[in-house]
């Protein structure tokens, strides 16, 4: 395989998770009875630009489908976070009136809801069906379309330019990266600015992050990295802060180089030292990461075994896609886990792919009553804990797996 950045060979692993189907590939009462399509699970490193990616085995069409069940809006915690960009962005570049911003992977609307609560020109840009449809529901124009260079051309073309574009977890989603940067720099006004939101590989490496790997993610991302994609397809860095969200993210500033007046910060040069430091452009940094996944299933696997024979019930929490690399990994299925609560009535009622452990709502766990609550999402832990928190009423306790298992 060739790096989709520079062209390169690949021959650096960084962890092989075996197999599983595309982790929103959730199954209806239909599919269940069905074959499931699994792919390798493989990440691989490019020793020359440094970009983390896995292997290529399907079309990104067959990962983010019509009946895409992720909808963003359904975490307060990350509502909370768009509204908090939204009005940071405002400030910071003036927006107004007469400005226009596109999100790319605009999802359900719920973050450009909040730039057309301001009076503020929005437009969505999302290839699946689903979460366009919600977020049109909420007044928005979505054009329901991937996103690259072709469409950027096309919109310019018909007089449609942005003054700020977001991207929030998607620059991660991507196959073809060059196209999908490039098309930023298509679309940004001359002055116009754009973010980027995607977890951070120092953070993936270093906690132990392994369940954020699915094919979806086809790109796993340092500042080192996305600094040299973004010089070579018309974009410049400017600012780069770091974020909490998802066990920590990145938030890159970035500006067309044709044109852009935004003076870099100090901030770009400073996490870029701090990479180099920890030695992410040296092959030893991803060396152990593959025997560090292995210790954390093997814990998972030994903490549910002996639940099961201590005849405790363990439930789990959010069907989210880090959760099914988790279980998959493990080969965990029903008789460990008996169900998954979530709080997306898009998911409620299907099973999960590979594991096909079933997807229930919050009153089915009220009902049950489990020993313990295992979180799938951990990065959600603080807001799940707090919503969930009568589950101690009964004696049951929370527990997560990553970075390692651990019951609260």
């Amino acid at each position: 395989m060739k790096c989709r950045h520079c062209g390169s060979e690949l021959s650096l692993p960084l962890i092989d998770l075996g197999s599983a189907p595309p982790s929103n590939s959730y199954l209806t009462a239909d599919t269940l009875h069905a074959p499931e399509r699994w792919y390798p699970l493989r990440v691989l490193v490019c020793e020359q630009c440094w970009l983390v990616q896995t292997e290529d085995y399907a079309h990104c069409a067959e990962f983010f489908s019509a009946d895409y069940a992720y909808f963003s809006s359904f975490s307060t915690t990350w509502l909370q976070h768009a509204e908090n960009y939204v009005a940071a962005m405002v400030r910071r570049f003036d927006l107004d009136a007469g400005s226009l911003v596109v999100e790319v992977a605009s999802n359900d609307g719920y973050l450009l809801q909040y730039v057309q609560a301001r009076g503020i020109g929005a437009l969505g840009i999302e290839p699946t069906a689903s979460t366009a449809q919600a977020a049109r529901e909420k007044g928005l124009q979505v054009i329901e379309e991937f996103f690259g260079a072709q469409l950027a051309e096309r919109l310019a073309a018909d007089g449609i330019r942005a003054d700020l574009m977001a991207a929030n977890n998607v620059l991660a989603h991507v196959p073809d990266i060059n196209d999908f940067v490039r098309g930023f720099a298509l679309l940004l006004k001359p002055a116009g600015v754009a973010t980027f939101e995607f977890p951070h590989l120092l953070n993936l490496v270093e906690s132990n992050q392994f369940d954020t790997i699915y094919h979806e993610h086809f790109s796993y991302l340092s500042l080192t990295a996305v600094q040299r994609i973004f010089a070579e397809n018309g974009l410049t860095l400017f600012d780069v802060e770091e974020l909490p969200t998802h066990g920590g993210s990145l938030r890159v500033f970035a500006q067309r180089t044709a044109d852009g007046p935004q003076p870099v910060e100090p901030s770009v040069a400073e996490l870029l030292r701090r990479e180099a430091q920890a030695g992410m452009a040296a092959t030893a940094f991803y060396a152990g990461f593959q025997k560090r996944a292995d210790a954390l299933k093997n814990d998972l696997l030994s903490f549910l075994l002996e639940a099961a024979r201590n005849g405790k019930k363990v439930a789990a929490y959010g069907a989210a896609a880090k959760g099914n690399t988790l279980l998959n990994y493990a080969g965990v299925r029903p008789d460990l886990i008996g169900y998954v609560v979530d709080r997306n009535p898009a998911k409620q009622g299907k099973w999960l792919p590979g594991s096909r452990i079933p997807i229930v709502d919050e009153p089915h766990l009220q009902r049950d009553k489990p020993d313990y609550v295992l979180i799938l999402p951990w990065n959600l832990q603080r807001e799940v804990v707090a919503q969930l928190a009568y589950v101690r009423d009964w004696g049951g306790r929370f527990a997560i797996a990553v970075p390692e298992l651990t019951v609260l």
